[in-house]
């Protein structure tokens, strides 16, 4: 509940849309400042508090990763230069985006490929002998698997 001190982390949580475990998880990474706490120890959330929280859950929810957050939550909306730094961010992010839209269309057609070949009449499924095939095709894993570093 609000009160003349700020609110506890649960009604921050339901006022930002952000659950009171990212909240401090945020906390730890840097993108909301510690919070002071009130003398039975709860954590104490302003207004101002509230509005980051939201501006965090805005841009996660467009995907953004968290040190772009970061970069985004660092700039100035009244400075020029921050402006140029925000649309230079934007336009990284929007390239991560565009390369992750092809990789689903390329997913998506692999999948459709995968169900074209079987239409559930015949005695064996060929979805999963196509499965199975294609296991066999790939390669020996390392001991340690090494994946591409994803954006998010």
């Amino acid at each position: 509940m609000a009160n003349d001190h700020g609110y506890r982390i649960g009604d921050a949580a339901a006022r930002s849309g952000v659950s009171a475990a990212n909240i401090r998880y945020y906390e730890k990474e840097g993108l909301i400042a510690p919070q002071a706490r009130s003398d039975n120890s709860y954590r104490i959330y302003s207004d101002a508090d509230v509005h980051r929280l939201r501006f965090i859950r805005l841009c996660r929810a467009m995907d953004m990763s968290l040190d772009e957050v970061r970069t985004l939550l660092a700039l100035d909306l009244r400075s020029k230069a921050d402006c140029d730094a925000a649309c230079v961010a934007l336009d990284a992010h929007l390239g991560h985006v565009r390369e992750r839209l092809r990789e689903l269309r390329s997913l998506e057609k692999d999948l459709i490929a995968l169900r074209d070949c079987c239409d559930g009449t015949d005695a064996q499924c060929h979805i999963i002998e196509t499965l199975h095939a294609r296991a066999d095709r790939q390669p020996l894993a390392n001991p340690r698997p090494t994946r591409a570093a994803r954006h998010v």
